[in-house]
């Protein structure tokens, strides 16, 4: 017999679940054994801010019901003020001394000195929820590889133009350097042209890799954060994707590379491109302002003190990459030309775009998204903030900073990786339990307006392919280009990739949050790593069979509005079966219709048959096929079934 009783994902143990907002009345309640009899029981609560702890005494002591009458019942209800993270546990004192009670990897009350706090989010947002993306879905394009559109393409000194649409990448070092310098042709007026082809697969709102002038295919290493790519357009191309989207009621955000910039910028300039084009618009190179060059071994820039120079004629890079200089966050002169009146924020959500995606959220101090958001939501109320955090992001710690994206006044939401990661564990291996657990805790531990405008993604441009990911050869964590390159999935193994990456996707589209395309992964491409994982859409060659399925389950999500904000329950999650129900039950008012049926998503990925009892009649959605009762699941089993 347990010793201690207790689970905050309960509402019988804890009211309300989850995050709250501050000011909001929590109860908590505990069921202690008899046997230890108890003189006192107390909630013990340490405001991440302070570092001494609150002592609640608990009241109660009395008996439970017939059911649990082997223990006492001690309950407590306060009110939380201050937002941000709060940790609890509980001591129980017995004639043995003071018992200290934590809790589990399976978020189950144990009796151990060593045990983890449990975790309350409390929360104030400072801004409106941006309502059009719930209930969506997103679609990432990485746009040099998507769709080329026709037009005569842009030469560049230090680029190739490749003429062979889905040649691979190039992947050999040159000259010992990795030099990301051919281009496909794809662009922006290759994605307006088939914004038709986007709105058949439901999508909602277009995630852009970056567009600003860059030396690079990928613009992670911006170069000019003013100016559209020439090899993708320029600024009248991005306001027309941008308009003829919202004519499909499609939204565009941008990513935002605001943590570096690349050394061949006309902010760093360390190959003097940048000064001389601007000698040659002057006519005379003695014209040009030093001010207005770029940094690197120019003193006299005024962009000088973005950067980290050191005597030796060093610079500080992000992660080491010697193109990528890292900038000063906490320059108020950056700060500003990023989030300013006149700043890089607001010019592209003037320019059409309705928000932005930005690139290692981790490393942009509190100040400067404080004054990002800022700028966005002034310029654009409804404007999204996406942040790229490949961890549980509402307990994120950076750089000895505590980064509380989800206290009110920062990130909207964030993009989901821990649900890839374990999708991936459940699809491939069947570990249900760990799926389970790590989607109740970020429902637990996030806020229910970030936690449904979550980008659940299956493949980024940072990661393997969805589904090599499921079904190709195991290379490893970090295996050597020349082991990823040309490898291709076999027969058998492509079969099983499309089985798995149809039950990845079911759940993917179901989970609370918004699922995120990664383009291509809805035509079959397969590979590894960067750049594997960005060769071009197969235009007329997509793999068919996979390219219905995402149209069939994006219709069925589009046309349900349980998946704007319903309720998530786990109804199994053991021997290889996981099984989850999206209700309205304990949605707040208005968050979707009230006469929505509760759907129920179940997946067998283990090794043996599983049965799934239910309650009432159910249709299958994916079938049309009515279920009563109890339900075999073979191994492979899909159901999304709605209460009828």
């Amino acid at each position: 017999m347990a010793e201690i009783i207790f689970d905050s994902r309960n509402n019988f143990f804890k009211t309300p679940q989850g995050a709250v907002k501050a000011n909001t009345e929590l109860t908590f309640r505990l069921l202690a054994a008899e046997e230890l009899r108890p003189a006192a029981v107390r909630l013990i609560i340490k405001y991440d801010r302070h570092d001494m702890p609150a002592v609640y005494e608990m009241n109660g002591g009395t008996e439970t019901p017939a059911q649990t009458d082997d223990y006492l019942e001690y309950f407590v209800t306060l009110r939380i003020h201050d937002t941000g993270l709060y940790w609890y546990h509980f001591e129980v004192l017995t004639d043995d001394g003071i018992l200290r009670i934590g809790k589990d990897a399976a978020n189950r009350a144990i009796v151990s000195t060593e045990a983890a706090s449990w975790q309350q989010t409390v929360y104030n947002r400072a801004y409106a929820a941006p309502e059009w993306i719930y209930g969506g879905i997103y679609y990432h394009i990485f746009v040099d590889r998507f769709h080329k559109s026709g037009r005569p393409r842009v030469r560049m000194e230090g680029k190739t133009n490749r003429h062979d649409w889905g040649g691979m990448p190039e992947w050999k070092p040159q000259k010992l350097k990795i030099l990301n310098n051919d281009f496909f042709g794809g662009d922006l007026e290759g994605i307006r042209q088939k914004l038709p082809y986007l709105a058949s697969l439901n999508v909602t709102c277009i995630y852009l890799s970056p567009i600003f002038e860059a030396y690079s295919s990928h613009k992670y290493d911006t170069g000019d954060y003013e100016t559209i790519d020439p090899m993708f357009g320029d600024e009248e191309d991005f306001k027309a994707l941008c308009a003829s989207a919202e004519e499909y009621g499609i939204r565009v955000i941008c990513d935002g590379v605001f943590a570096h910039t690349g050394s061949d910028s006309k902010y760093f300039d360390k190959y003097g491109h940048y000064a001389a084009k601007a000698a040659a618009a002057a006519g005379d190179s003695a014209a040009v302002d030093p001010a207005e060059l770029g940094a690197y071994e120019n003193p006299d820039s005024k962009y000088r003190d973005w950067y980290f120079f050191h005597e030796d004629g060093t610079y500080d890079c992000w992660w080491d990459f010697r193109t990528l200089p890292k900038i000063n966050k906490h320059n108020p002169d950056y700060i500003d030309y990023i989030t300013g009146e006149n700043g890089i924020v607001r010019k592209w959500l003037k320019a059409g775009a309705s928000g932005w995606r930005l690139d290692v959220a981790d490393e942009l101090p509190n100040e400067f998204l404080d004054a990002l958001v800022g700028a966005a939501k002034e310029e654009k109320e409804d404007a999204l903030i996406v942040g790229e955090v490949w961890e549980d992001a509402s307990n994120k710690i950076a750089y000895d900073e505590r980064k509380n994206y989800f206290e009110g006044n920062r990130l909207d939401s964030v993009m989901n990786y821990p649900f890839r990661t374990a999708l991936i564990d459940f699809v491939r291996y069947g570990n249900a339990n760990g799926i389970a657990q790590t989607v109740e805790t970020v429902v637990e531990n996030y806020p229910l307006e970030v936690l449904h405008c979550l980008m659940n993604v299956l493949g980024t441009h940072d990661s393997v392919r969805i589904i090599t990911a499921l079904a190709g050869v195991e290379l490893g964590a970090d295996p050597p280009r020349h082991m990823q390159v040309g490898i291709k999935m076999s027969d058998s193994e492509w079969a099983r990739g499309i089985r798995l990456l149809k039950i990845a996707s079911l759940l993917q589209m179901t989970l609370p949050g918004v699922p995120c395309i990664y383009y291509g992964d809805e035509a079959g491409i397969e590979g590894y790593k960067d750049p594997f994982n960005r060769t071009c859409f197969p235009w007329g060659r997509e793999c068919l069979e996979l390219l219905g399925w995402y149209k069939k389950i994006t219709s069925i999500r589009a046309s349900r509005s349980i998946y704007r904000r319903g309720a998530y329950r786990t109804i199994a999650a053991a021997d290889g079966l996981f099984a989850f129900e999206r209700s309205v039950s304990g949605c707040e008012n208005g968050e979707t219709a009230s006469d929505a049926a509760p759907i129920i998503t179940a997946a067998n990925c283990g090794a043996q048959e599983q049965h799934l009892p239910l309650e009432g009649r159910w249709e299958d959605l994916l079938t049309g096929i009515s279920y009563e009762g109890t339900i075999t699941m073979f191994p492979g089993d899909t159901l999304l079934l709605e209460r009828t």
